[in-house]
């Protein structure tokens, strides 16, 4: 596996913070967006091969993480995992969100919306918040082979930088869908009232 940050150094170094604490996750500065931009006109050649690699290693670092992905659940054999149509589909899906990610990273309310929309319909999917920080991970993983020299420590940390952001959003996101439809499935009863509480 070779990546300093995968598997268990994921958490450590992405976090697997409170809602509160993501709330409050650093926006990259000017210059970091910058590297995140050069770096990903060279990676944008190879996204289908980055796709499936930065699946096939999740699944590797973090077996669990099939549960969400039914297609792949019983899959154990990783060879036929790098050569499946749906895999390299879902990562190509996971792709463009990176490549919209990075195409609004001047544009922080756009950004905001992109991923607090994702982190709302990964709850429909039931891929909670705890898996998020691992594609960050694996991406970076990925992705330091083919920049070759390009790669730094300080692009290493934009790339952190940016995915902390964007899966802090996507928990906040999940939230409050998670919240929304707890509150839909409480009876006219339940509910608290809307009358009484803007008192």
């Amino acid at each position: 596996m070779g990546c300093a940050i995968s598997g268990l150094a994921a958490k450590a170094e992405f976090g697997d913070r409170t809602t509160e604490e993501a709330a409050g996750a650093a926006y990259p500065s000017e210059d970091q967006i910058q590297m995140i931009k050069e770096s990903w006109k060279v990676i944008q050649d190879d996204i289908a091969k980055v796709g499936i690699i930065m699946f096939v290693r999740l699944f590797e670092t973090h077996p669990e993480c099939k549960d969400v992905f039914f297609l792949f659940r019983d899959v154990e054999d990783l060879e036929r995992l790098r050569t499946s149509r749906e895999l390299r589909a879902h990562g190509l899906r996971v792709m463009s969100f990176i490549e919209k990610s990075v195409a609004r990273l001047d544009q922080l309310e756009r950004l905001e919306a992109l991923a607090l929309e994702l982190g709302k319909s990964h709850y429909h999917y039931n891929a909670p918040p705890k898996y998020y920080s691992y594609v960050g991970a694996e991406f970076i993983c990925a992705v330091q082979p083919i920049l070759k020299e390009r790669w730094t420590a300080e692009l290493e940390e934009a790339w952190k930088t940016m995915f902390q952001f964007v899966t802090s959003l996507m928990k906040k996101g999940y939230e409050e869908e998670s919240n929304r439809q707890r509150h839909l499935a409480l009876s006219p009863k339940e509910r608290p009232d809307k009358k009484n509480t803007a008192l």
